[in-house]
């Protein structure tokens, strides 16, 4: 969905021949304007077409992120739990060793 620019050479060249600029120079710029002119270029419809596709991926990234963001606090929570767990159960097993050495 792109368009080609239309672009008039001999008017162009006899507008710069009517500025002063010599025939050969007015030639060879319009022939080079009218290559660098003849590209396909991007209409407002194409780039609004290319903003939404990358909006849409944009959107989709960032909830994968959000996504990994909530695994990754639901791993750090289990770890944590579990750590504060092992680590009561170290203490408990420290407390009953002492009491049983005291009561001995």
């Amino acid at each position: 969905m792109s368009a080609a620019v239309a672009f008039d050479t001999l008017k162009f060249v006899e507008k710069l021949e009517a500025a002063g600029v010599p025939h050969a120079q007015a030639k060879a710029t319009a022939e080079a304007f009218a290559e660098a002119t003849s590209q396909e270029l991007a209409t407002k419809a194409d780039l609004a077409a290319v903003k939404t596709d990358l909006e849409t991926k944009i959107e989709k990234a960032e909830l994968r992120l959000e996504a990994k963001i909530e695994a990754t606090k639901a791993e750090i929570i289990k770890w944590l739990f579990g750590t504060i767990g092992f680590q009561t159960l170290v203490i408990l097993g420290a407390v009953l060793a002492l009491a049983r050495l005291t009561h001995s």
